[in-house]
């Protein structure tokens, strides 16, 4: 794995319209479309009250996460030093794969290079692609972060390119997706097969798998606050994309947050939101960040401990 210098480069200074200091740190001046990373500075001076990753969903830059959400500003207002981090891929980083946890841990140890954190509280927590990296982080860390919390992410790859593969095979009539495309091309990549040919790795690769009955990987979260949100909206999935339950990521966040129940993590829970979703500037859609009550869900980080 290559070893990146702990030298920072920076390209740009900027402050927000509510007054933030925001910086975007390179690891590799030479190169600025990976490796990277935003910082949202509170207005306090250090020591800050904590530390927070917030990761994006797949193809989204730190840019287009400040559009889509305050989740940042308010993290920052709380006294929390917030950091969006881009990965080794760039913006199409796959989050689970080895390649961006180790960029994660470069990213982070960086981070803790710059700043002096002492015993303060680390929160990790990302939309779509971005809650599934940050889970997996979760499992696999030996310093656990004080709390975890995904956006609709999904989980289980087994099901992600089943329900791909079968997308595609239901649209006979219609041009298959060229989302379902890519996905079913990217998960045998990154898993190295298929399902039926490499299960193990979906097994070890995945923040959770339902088939997986040894719980493997969601035993190492142990009691690990974690919050999941989720809204189901069904019926918008099928009016606007003939998709069903099958193809909803709700599916497998329900069945991880209840086998850790019944493993015995009673801070787990999974929230369930209605008519919340929508991307700027006015696009209902039930898988985005707004789905989050960002001032309740930093209250509920911040009593984490």
């Amino acid at each position: 794995m290559i070893q990146f210098k702990l030298t920072l480069f920076t390209l740009f200074i900027l402050t927000n319209s509510f007054g933030q200091k925001i910086e975007k740190i390179f690891l590799d001046k030479n190169d600025t479309t990976k490796n990277h990373y935003t910082i949202i500075y509170p207005s306090s001076r250090p020591p800050y009250t904590g530390y927070i990753f917030i990761i994006p969903g797949f193809g989204e830059t730190a840019e287009r996460v400040l559009e889509q959400t305050n989740l940042p500003k308010i993290t920052a207002q709380n006294g929390l030093l917030t950091i969006i981090p881009t990965f080794q891929d760039g913006v199409l980083s796959f989050g689970v794969d080895s390649l961006s946890q180790q960029s994660f841990n470069d990213i982070l140890q960086d981070v803790k290079n710059k700043y002096t954190f002492i015993d303060q509280r680390f929160y990790v927590g990302g939309y779509s692609i971005g809650g599934s990296t940050v889970i997996k982080y979760a499992e696999n860390v030996k310093i656990k972060p004080t709390a975890v919390f995904a956006i609709d992410p999904p989980l289980d790859f087994e099901r992600f390119y089943y329900s791909s593969k079968r997308d595609v095979r239901l649209s006979v009539n219609t041009k298959p997706s060229e989302g379902s495309l890519y996905m079913i091309d990217r998960i045998e990549k990154e898993m190295n097969g298929t399902p039926q040919k490499a299960l193990p790795n979906y097994y070890k690769i995945s923040p959770y798998s339902f088939s997986d009955t040894t719980q493997n990987a969601i035993k190492k979260l142990g009691n690990t606050p974690l919050r999941i949100y989720s809204e189901p909206d069904v019926n918008w999935w099928l009016t606007e994309y003939k998709t069903d339950f099958t193809n909803m990521n709700v599916t497998e966040c329900s069945a991880m947050i209840n086998e850790l129940n019944r493993l015995g993590n009673i801070n787990a829970e999974l929230i369930i939101t209605q008519n919340k979703g929508y991307r700027k500037p006015d696009n209902k859609n039930p898988h985005s960040w707004s789905i989050v009550d960002n001032n309740e869900l930093v209250e509920w980080l911040l009593k984490q401990k």
